[in-house]
């Protein structure tokens, strides 16, 4: 088993702040928008949405890998 690769590890949080602070910088109304719509969502839709994106995630690092 290998050790972690910090440096990596760090990159990659490094870019989720960066792509999770896209759409606040560039367009707060329509994000504030959104947010008020997925008040509306019910608890399995909102985390029906979260399996599908960790699932994409893992697909993407499995193939980058």
């Amino acid at each position: 088993m290998e050790f972690m690769d910090w440096r990596l590890f760090g990159t990659a949080i490094g870019l989720m702040f960066i792509f999770e602070g896209i759409m606040p910088f560039l367009i707060p109304n329509r994000l504030r928008g959104m947010a008020l719509m997925v008040l509306k969502l019910g608890d399995n839709t909102i985390r029906g949405m979260g399996l599908f994106s960790m699932v994409m995630g893992l697909i993407i690092l499995s193939l980058t890998r």
